[in-house]
């Protein structure tokens, strides 16, 4: 079965003609380009490729450079241009996609070369065709740039509205990406007793998803260890292990351009803490609350709020919080200085896909950083990823008024365990929901994975993927 691009093309054709006031149905194009090769700087190595996900959307195309796609909205026709062959280029790189392989391979009407795009171009201008493209950043050089128009707000908001809802052979794609970091997972929890650094966490992962056939992860992991599992990007990956208890590694796979992006805590000494537990199961119980409610024309900015209050009903049970009601506590919002991001994000081609509508001015600290600002709809797949953290950055800014509700005696006998975050991937479905993400959240069975990895010892741990 081929990628759906011309599908994805008439989607947003409908999506476009719906939104874009005065439209020339007759005479409007799409027209856009693939990322191209760039040298490092001072060097003659290439940089690897990330393909523009816009064009991979229209074509399904990703290791290939150079190229570009054009859809007619008129006659509907599709048509891929190949990059130009270097003949130079074939001894160090073999021969290219060849027009007859791409038709036979892709779902385009027409293959042509990348020196017939200006012909092309200028022939539907001369019928006075208007051809949108997202920008003109790869080709700004050529003749053609000045035949296109750039970043119209009525085509990105095509692209992304297309985007959004995912179609069964995307939703195919995204699975098996989720299965690949399920089992990445799995193999990261099971080999402590090779990793005693944050970066055989990063290695581990990142080998047992190359060895599934997983060339790209989705984005750079987040392995991070004790104190350091409050920073919600950590990016160092390189702290040693020994002497902390807790554990986050935030990782997913790749598949075809299509991302996965799972959260998994766990313990170092393959038994929960008392206080990393009450953080574990106050954040599972902020995921399991969301989850239950996960459903077409449900506003995602409700789960989120209803995440605060889950998380204030358990700092209360368990001393964190005091001097107030849920109710006081919640409206002071001094839950975000523990909890300060969204509940979740799209996913899709990007890790934080489009088509969000987030509001990064809101002056409501409880909402600013939530990604999703819109009613689910079936065919959406989102990321449910609640966190509690105990950051000594995050803890400054709490007010005045916020501090009579914080225990800050007890808060710090948290400190150590940094922070926990636990996040799955979500299909919305007509009736509900569906997780793709198979991997285990459950405490226990996580420590029962762990102690059976540290009971093989350094000298007996196997690869298990």
């Amino acid at each position: 079965m081929k990628y759906p691009a011309k599908e994805h093309a008439l989607r947003v054709k409908n999506h476009f003609l719906a939104k874009k006031e005065s439209v020339k149905k007759d005479a409007t194009a799409f027209f856009i380009a693939s990322a191209k090769y760039t040298n490092y700087p001072y060097c003659d190595q290439v940089a690897p490729l990330r393909q523009n996900r816009y064009f991979h959307y229209l074509s399904g195309i990703d290791q290939i450079a150079g190229a570009f796609v054009l859809f007619n909205v008129f006659n509907d026709k599709l048509t891929l241009f190949l990059p130009n062959i270097d003949e130079d280029d074939i001894m160090w790189s073999g021969m290219p996609l060849s027009p007859e392989d791409a038709l036979k391979d892709y779902d385009f009407d027409e293959v042509l070369y990348a020196k017939d795009v200006a012909k092309t171009l200028k022939s539907l201008k001369s019928t006075n065709f208007d051809i949108y493209t997202t920008d003109t950043d790869e080709y700004a050089e050529t003749a053609f740039a000045k035949l296109v128009i750039a970043n119209d707000a009525s085509f990105f908001y095509a692209l992304d509205e297309s985007r959004l809802i995912k179609d069964e052979y995307e939703i195919s794609l995204m699975r098996h990406a989720a299965k690949i970091t399920d089992n990445c997972h799995m193999a990261v929890m099971s080999a402590l007793p090779i990793e005693t650094n944050e970066t055989h966490l990063h290695a581990e992962f990142v080998y047992h998803s190359l060895r599934q056939g997983s060339k790209f992860l989705s984005y750079d992991p987040i392995c991070c260890s004790g104190p350091s599992c409050g920073t919600l990007h950590y990016i160092k990956n390189d702290d040693e292990m020994d002497g902390k208890t807790s554990v986050l590694i935030d990782a997913g796979a790749e598949w075809k351009c299509y991302a996965s992006d799972v959260t998994r805590c766990f313990p170092i000494t393959g038994k929960f803490s008392k206080e990393h537990l009450d953080v574990y199961e106050t954040v599972r119980d902020m995921q399991a609350q969301a989850m239950k409610k996960i459903k077409p024309g449900v506003e995602w900015e409700d789960l989120h709020l209803l995440t605060h209050r889950v998380l204030i009903k358990h700092f209360l049970e368990l001393g964190l919080f005091q001097n107030g009601t849920e109710e006081e506590i919640f409206d002071s919002k001094v839950s975000a200085w523990f909890y300060p991001h969204g509940l979740g994000h799209m996913l899709g081609m990007d890790t934080h896909d489009v088509g969000g509508h987030a509001n990064y001015e809101d002056e409501n600290i409880m909402l600013r950083y939530l990604r999703i600002r819109r009613k689910l709809e079936a065919g959406m797949v989102v990321t449910n990823e609640p966190g509690v953290y105990f950051s000594p950055f995050l803890l400054e800014h709490i007010s005045k008024e916020q501090e009579k509700f914080v225990n800050k005696e007890l808060v710090e006998k948290y400190m150590y365990v940094g922070g926990v975050r636990i996040e799955d991937d979500i299909l919305v479905t007509p009736d509900g929901h569906e997780n793709l993400t198979g991997i285990t959240s459950d405490p226990y069975e996580i420590e029962k994975i762990v102690q059976k990895g540290l009971s093989k010892g350094k000298g007996g741990f196997h690869v298990i993927v």
